[in-house]
């Protein structure tokens, strides 16, 4: 399996961050995307990356939360390291209207810039949208191409969001803890989004699936995504394995045996 979104990287896991990916690999999580989200835990995140280079791939992108009146600067430094580095997508960017539109204009540039940057590498992008959806559409509407693509990660959107995503032709869907909440929207959403459609994601150590809520989400807790998807469709489990995880090694360029 693949962990397409974790955040390893952060301070919650740096007592025990080797045995963290250690649970997850013997748990069949093999591969995990690491998306930065701004400059300050760049070199962190790197860092992890080079640490286990069979097992995170690295993702660099500037945080639609971490947009502020320096993110001019950010971008700048973003773009450098893409034109240095090998990266397997542009995240996690987005647009987030849940947390503060003080910097709203500023996030919509910032998306913007980053989505044309991501075709320009021929990259995918790792889409942040929280309460966000309309914003974005109306951005992917005037500039989406054939060299844009990507995953709109966590997603917790309805039904009418889930189709004007398909209209695009070229994002994912990823599919976290969220799924497994018991008073949870995204059962009834999920029941028309093929798993063709699909990746897994813990966005960890944040939304931490049941019945570990409470608890720092980690890597390893893939398995029980996969598994409340596998019971709302009512495939097997190394179906949903299978299926997912062609789904991130295509969209990400994921080379080596899992």
């Amino acid at each position: 399996m693949i962990d397409t979104h974790a955040h390893l990287y952060s301070e919650e896991f740096d007592a025990d961050r080797d045995s963290v990916i250690k649970r997850a690999v013997e748990s069949g999580v093999t591969r995990l995307v690491i998306p930065s989200t701004d400059v300050n835990d760049f070199d962190a995140m790197m860092k992890l990356c080079s640490d286990y280079p069979e097992t995170c791939l690295p993702a660099a992108g500037l945080h639609p939360v971490s947009v502020g009146r320096d993110y001019e600067d950010q971008l700048a430094f973003f773009e450098k390291q893409l034109a240095a580095n090998r990266f397997a997508a542009v995240g996690e960017i987005g647009i987030d209207c849940y947390w503060s539109v003080d910097y709203i204009d500023a996030q919509r540039d910032a998306f913007e810039r980053q989505v044309k940057l991501a075709a320009q590498h021929s990259l995918p992008v790792i889409i942040h949208a929280r309460d966000s959806f309309a914003e974005i559409f109306s951005i992917l509407d005037r500039i989406h191409s054939a060299d844009t693509k990507g995953v709109f990660h966590g997603f917790s959107g309805t039904r009418e969001d889930y189709l004007k995503i398909k209209e695009y032709g070229t994002f994912k869907i990823g599919i976290g803890g969220v799924i497994t909440f018991k008073n949870s929207k995204l059962p009834q959403v999920v029941d028309i989004i093929p798993v063709t459609d699909m990746m897994l994601e813990t966005d960890a150590p944040y939304l931490t699936p049941h019945p570990c809520r409470g608890k720092r989400n980690e890597s390893s807790y893939i398995p029980l995504i996969a598994r409340k998807i596998a019971e709302l469709k009512n495939i097997g489990m190394e179906e949903i394995d299978r299926i997912t995880s062609e789904n991130a090694v295509t969209l990400f360029g994921i080379t080596g045996a899992l």
